[in-house]
C-alpha cells in the first residue's frame, strides 16, 4: 500500500484580513485571524490530497447564487486541477476559469487554501474586466468541509485577486500563508451541491 507523510507547523498570522473574497471590493469587513494548521506534505507515495466540489453559494442581496466548481490534487509531481465560479450583479456577470498552481490543507479543521491563473475572463461586470483579471493573472479562493448529514453547511468564497489579504500578491503566498477570518468572514454558505476536502 502507499503511504504519505505529513509534517504539521503551528503558524499564527498576526495581520487583519481585508474582504478580498467578497463579492465587492466596496463591502469590506475585518476580523482577526485565527491560528493556522499548516501541512506541509511529503509524499513518499500514495493517493493524491484533493480538493474538490460544485455547486451554489448564496451571495449577499444584490447578486446571484455563485455557481461554482474546481478540483485540486496535491500529487508526488506537483499540482494539478481547475476552476470556475460564475454569479451575477446589478452590474453584469462575473464568470472566471482558471488553472491551479497551488493548494494548502488544514487537516484539523478540513480547509483547503487553492490558488492558480486566470485562464478566461467571460465577465461582463466592469468591476471583473480590469488589469487585476486579466488571462494569466493570479487568482484564489478558499473552502471548508464541514462534514455530511446535520454537519453545518460547507463554504467557499468568492476570488480574490491582488492586492489579497496582508498585502497577498501571488497565489502561492495565499497557499503558504493560510490565511482564515474568524466566525468564517466571507465564506459563503453551499446552497446546493458539496465540497470535499480529503487532505
Amino acid at each position: 500500500m502507499m503511504r504519505t507523510r505529513y509534517v504539521n507547523l503551528f503558524v499564527v498570522v498576526a495581520v487583519t484580513m481585508s474582504a478580498c473574497d467578497s463579492p465587492t471590493a466596496a463591502k469590506r469587513s475585518s476580523g482577526s485571524i485565527e491560528p493556522s494548521t499548516v501541512r506541509i506534505a511529503v509524499h513518499i507515495a500514495g493517493d493524491p490530497s484533493i480538493a474538490s466540489g460544485g455547486g451554489k453559494a448564496e451571495l449577499p442581496p444584490g447578486f446571484s447564487p455563485l455557481s461554482f466548481s474546481f478540483n485540486a490534487e496535491l500529487v508526488a509531481g506537483g499540482v494539478s486541477g481547475q476552476f470556475r465560479q460564475f454569479y451575477e450583479s446589478d452590474d453584469g456577470t462575473v464568470d472566471f476559469h482558471g488553472e491551479v498552481t497551488c493548494v494548502s490543507f488544514d487537516p484539523v479543521n478540513n480547509r483547503a487554501w487553492i490558488g492558480g491563473v486566470v485562464t478566461q475572463n467571460e465577465s461582463t461586470d466592469p468591476a471583473a474586466r480590469t488589469t487585476r483579471h486579466e488571462v494569466g493573472d493570479d487568482v484564489w479562493f478558499r473552502v471548508v468541509d464541514n462534514g455530511e448529514g446535520n454537519a453545518p453547511p460547507d463554504r467557499t468564497t468568492v476570488f480574490g485577486f491582488e492586492p489579497g489579504p496582508g498585502g497577498i500578491i501571488t497565489s502561492a503566498e495565499y497557499c503558504a500563508r493560510q490565511l482564515w477570518t474568524a466566525g468564517d468572514v466571507n465564506t459563503w454558505v453551499v446552497t446546493s451541491g458539496n465540497i470535499q476536502v480529503n487532505p
